[in-house]
């Protein structure tokens, strides 16, 4: 279960607003900087693989570093447990924008774009600056449910690789219809901004639902 929906968190974060638009930009652009189909989507999948590295290492390496200091680990690991509630609160708030949140790593985007006009090779390390520049409902999604489920379950790398696969499926479809010249790609673009426009707050509703549930279960024990 906390797998599927660390999957899930992974998804919505690939498909929210600002990654949304701006990996199909990154795909779109690099893709008709190469010469053929089959090295535009190598660009895409090494595009993908760049931004799920670092999606995936960063948490690992935070959650190590909180895991790993063992005299306190154990202290750690119980207050994860216990702020887990009151933190999907709050990032359930912000998915349904009760609370504004800001922007992080704006300069990254600008500064990554000369990595573009080097076509095949220059796509991982895109990927890379791109997902560094968290804009505010991936930082939500990613600092504030991400890195909290994984301490708390003692997670160093299964459930941010879930997280990072996550975030790749949306982008890989995209690669394959930039690849295959697909003239769908701006209807494919609508309809995951149709998909987010709900799947969002859903989610956002979910969030607070079981916050309050762990709430309650954790800090005032109430099941």
């Amino acid at each position: 279960m906390v797998g599927a929906g660390t999957f899930w968190l992974g998804v919505l974060t690939a498909i929210s607003p600002c990654p949304l638009a701006t990996n199909i930009a990154a795909v779109s652009y690099v893709g008709r900087q190469v010469g053929s189909p089959r090295h535009a989507l190598l660009a895409g999948i090494l595009y993908t693989l760049g931004r799920t590295v670092v999606y995936v290492g960063l948490a690992a390496l935070v959650v190590s570093a909180l895991l790993s200091m063992v005299t306190v680990s154990m202290t750690l690991q119980r207050f994860a447990a216990k702020a887990l509630g009151p933190l999907l609160i709050v990032v359930g708030a912000a998915l349904l924008g009760v609370i504004p949140l800001p922007s992080f790593g704006a300069g990254l985007s600008r500064r990554a774009e000369s990595l573009a006009a080097h076509g095949v090779w220059g796509a991982a390390p895109l990927g890379m600056v791109f997902a560094l520049a968290f804009c505010p409902v991936s930082a939500a999604l990613y600092f504030g449910s991400l890195i909290p489920l994984a301490t708390a379950h003692n997670s160093r790398l299964i459930l941010p690789a879930l997280y990072g696969i996550g975030t790749a499926v949306p982008v890989l479809g995209f690669a394959v219809l930039v690849a295959a010249g697909a003239a769908s790609l701006g209807s494919a673009y609508e309809r995951l901004g149709k998909v987010e426009r709900w799947a969002r707050p859903a989610t956002g509703v979910v969030f607070i639902l079981a916050g309050i549930y762990e709430t309650l279960k954790g800090v005032f024990l109430v099941f």
